[in-house]
């Protein structure tokens, strides 16, 4: 039964789980004097026989804080498959009557989560997908890319907006705010601003906003190079329809002569310089 335990929880177990196993407390303090578990905070032990994991790590984080405790903000998004590798300091959330001392390599939130807000996720609590989106893309270390990939594979813009104004007031949340505003209907025309104070910043001159091409009107232009650029807000590809859409509109442009540059939100606010660089070759060429 402990072996079972063990393995479903990446090593880490509790006190309680332990007792409930048939273990005593003289036996687990035997254990922990040899060096064979590793105490990482009150109650909560990691077996070393095994690779102290990132799981582990975030595991035994979490349930240092109690029973009440939730992964939160880039430690819950690392927990649900939304970024690659796991934070180096774990976001844990736990109630705010709750007394507990600071444990290293953590960041603690103190608020009262609702019961929407938290899942219990392979063995773990930690704050449900909605609200770890919109905490975890105004992170330092996070950003836009998470909240435009959820959009793409994971959720609706109506749930994130549920779960940002239930918890307003948090840490992030008007970040969080303006993040969503853009992200809303207006995402493509907030877009076509920026692209148009990048070509102005980047003094780039000869081009026109809404110019008429093969029957449709594209973002920018420049007419002389044959240059058109399309922009797209989050989750530009999300519905097939407008997939297809975008993509008869883009081969009608290339056949009437014109080279398309396609921009995703993404590219305009992390890469900027990327995006003017290939502006200026593509209406450089002859």
């Amino acid at each position: 039964m402990l072996d079972d335990i063990l393995r479903r929880q990446d090593g880490v177990l509790t006190l309680r789980q332990a007792l409930c196993a048939g273990l005593s407390q003289d036996a687990v303090d035997r254990r922990v004097r040899s060096g064979h578990w590793r105490r990482c905070a009150r109650g909560v032990y990691f077996v070393d026989d095994r690779p102290f994991t990132d799981s582990a790590r975030v595991r035994a984080a979490v349930w240092g804080y109690g029973a009440r405790a939730a992964a939160s903000g880039l430690a819950a998004a690392w927990w649900h498959g939304l970024t690659k590798f796991a934070p180096e300091v774990v976001e844990v959330t736990i109630p705010r009557a709750q007394r507990r001392s600071h444990l290293p390599s953590t960041r603690l939130r103190r608020r009262d989560l609702r019961p929407a807000d938290v899942v219990a996720h392979r063995g773990l609590q930690v704050t449900a997908l909605p609200l770890t989106v919109v905490e975890a893309a105004v992170r330092r270390g996070g950003g836009p890319k998470i909240l435009d990939s959820s959009l793409q594979r994971h959720v609706e813009l109506r749930g994130l907006w549920t779960a940002h104004l239930r918890n307003k007031g948090r840490h992030g949340s008007p970040a969080a705010r303006r993040l969503l505003q853009v992200a809303d209907d207006g995402a493509r025309s907030e877009a076509e601003r920026l692209l148009i104070r990048l070509l102005k910043a980047a003094r780039l001159t000869g081009w026109k906003a809404n110019h008429p091409v093969a029957g449709y009107r594209v973002d920018v232009a420049f007419p002389n190079a044959r240059v058109a650029i399309e922009v797209d807000g989050f989750a530009f590809h999300s519905d097939s329809d407008d997939f297809h859409a975008d993509r008869v509109r883009q081969n009608a442009i290339s056949l009437a002569g014109w080279q398309v540059l396609r921009f995703t939100w993404l590219d305009l606010t992390e890469h900027p310089q990327r995006v003017i660089a290939e502006i200026r070759r593509a209406i450089a060429r002859p």
